[in-house]
């Protein structure tokens, strides 16, 4: 008897189960019918994890499909519709008003950070105090002056010299460009530049390069959806352990900075950002403080190491592949410039195949296909829509920098989509690599000077091929973060300085 009624509630747990089970899935597609209809239209999002399968899966092919779908578009990460901007347009109209200025809650990034920092922190008081600072402090030393300029010049005659240490044998480039790159922002914001043999720092950026990838893939969009994993085994737990250490490495450089700091002349970033500490400890407003201030260091040594430099080896990708650009380039740098000066950002005019070689190598690089995520700040309106409060925005660069209306050669690599008829450099209003409005790059300026003249000297001075036997390569990357290419080898062979 006992076992005809054991048997009895376990089918009926089982069939409510299951009734409850086909109740939700009926009540998640009912309510994505319902947001379809106030959104803008695109591809059929699946129950509870919407359009993340196929974004995971092929996540250029979605990407590069939403502008069927019209000026704007709809997809969904997980339960949660996100508006793409597919054209220039609509993206300018967009992100020039405060209202598209916030960035999403993502639990991963909240979990390494702690929600400080200014990168994808949301809009708001701290952001604004931190950011402003940030600005003020970069251009006090030297952003946007010729003493960062002459940083990057000489930086890069350490480059031409590591890169030619392996001259003639296939070896990878991504460590030395890399270092070059932090480098720049290593020198403002630590006050120091670290030697390419330094192990620690090889292995900080080895760590870096791993978390953008780690962070970006699926196990990071998982973390998103559920973020109570945190509390289990994990590749999430490799991200966050590499984040430990690079916050280790930052708070030893604040302990020694504050040794020897010297009210009366600051050396760097952190100097100054531990004077501010002080200089606003009355404030009940104030949000300087030294938890913020690690994490905002972190922002810039990660931001202003890892895109310029997956630029510039997408970069050195499209050069070896048109052999025909990479000779121009150098025969018009030679021609101006010799091999014995190393370029300046005031050659820019005399030198416009090269400038315009450098703004393609970005174009096609599109290292971030659809922009840092954005988030609206309150209600508001875009092209008829109504777009609530707390509605994720993308940017879809990759329609954007391959629209055929703005574009010369949307689909190859042509610096031609630079020049005009005169073969004068000619930037087309589309290009907008570094988004627009209130949350516009805050390192636009320095990589903009590190991408021409690292990309100068180094077509100046080496030339660079495939080894004898090149592994193929997918042109779609690695999406993380960022959009990284695959490890590839190259070989450099120093230019003949008497030909």
């Amino acid at each position: 008897m006992w076992a005809t009624l054991m048997k009895l509630d376990l089918a009926s747990v089982g069939l409510a189960l299951f009734l409850g089970l086909i109740f939700l899935v009926l009540f998640e597609i009912i309510r994505i019918n319902s947001y379809r209809g106030r959104t803008p239209p695109g591809p059929r999002p699946l129950p509870f994890v919407g359009s993340l399968p196929q974004l995971l899966r092929k996540p250029m092919e979605l990407i590069i499909s939403m502008p069927q779908y019209g000026e704007m578009s709809t997809l969904y990460l997980g339960r949660k519709p996100v508006i793409v901007l597919n054209t220039v347009q609509v993206a300018k109209e967009a992100l020039v008003q405060e209202a598209f200025s916030g960035r999403p809650a993502m639990p991963l990034i909240d979990w390494l950070t702690n929600g400080l920092g200014i990168i994808m922190v949301t809009f708001g008081h701290s952001w604004r105090q931190q950011r402003r600072f940030a600005l003020h402090t970069l251009r006090n030393f030297g952003l946007g002056k010729k003493s960062v300029e002459d940083r990057v010049i000489e930086e890069s005659r350490y480059l031409i010299s590591e890169m030619l240490k392996a001259e003639g044998k296939s070896m990878n480039p991504q460590h030395a460009l890399q270092n070059a790159v932090s480098n720049i922002i290593c020198s403002i914001v630590f006050g120091d530049r670290f030697d390419y043999d330094d192990k620690r720092f090889s292995h900080l950026l080895k760590i870096l390069n791993e978390n953008f990838i780690l962070a970006g893939s699926p196990a990071g969009q998982f973390f998103n959806l559920v973020p109570f994993i945190k509390h289990f085994p994990g590749p999430h737990q490799k991200v966050k352990q590499n984040a430990n250490e690079l916050v280790g490495f930052i708070r030893k450089q604040v302990e020694e900075h504050k040794e020897t700091l010297d009210p009366d002349s600051p050396r760097d970033f952190i100097d100054a950002y531990l004077l501010e500490i002080e200089k606003q400890k009355s404030n009940e407003d104030s949000t300087f403080h030294e938890e913020n201030l690690v994490m905002s260091t972190a922002d810039l040594f990660l931001a202003g190491t890892d895109t310029t430099s997956t630029t510039i080896r997408w970069g050195l990708i499209s050069l070896i592949q048109n052999p025909d650009v990479q000779e121009r380039c150098h025969e018009e740098i030679v021609r101006v410039l010799g091999y014995d000066r190393l370029p300046s950002m005031d050659d820019r005019d005399q030198l416009p195949y090269t400038y315009a070689t450098v703004h393609e190598i970005q174009r096609y690089a599109n290292i971030v296909p659809m922009g840092v995520i954005h988030e609206t700040i309150y209600p508001t309106k875009l092209r008829g829509y109504d777009i609530p409060q707390g509605t994720m925005i993308l940017t879809n660069l990759s329609a954007i920098f391959s629209n055929k209306e703005h574009w010369k050669h949307p689909d190859s690599f042509n610096p031609e989509n630079f020049l005009d008829e005169n073969g004068h450099f000619s930037k087309p209003e589309c290009f907008i690599p570094f988004s627009l409005g209130p949350r516009v790059c805050l390192g636009e300026t320095l990589a903009r000077t590190e991408l021409f003249l690292y990309i100068t000297s180094l077509l100046q001075r080496i030339h660079f091929s495939w080894p004898p036997e090149p592994q193929p390569l997918d042109m779609d990357g690695i999406m993380g973060i960022v959009r990284i290419p695959q490890t590839f080898n190259i070989i450099c062979c120093s230019r003949d300085t008497e030909e």
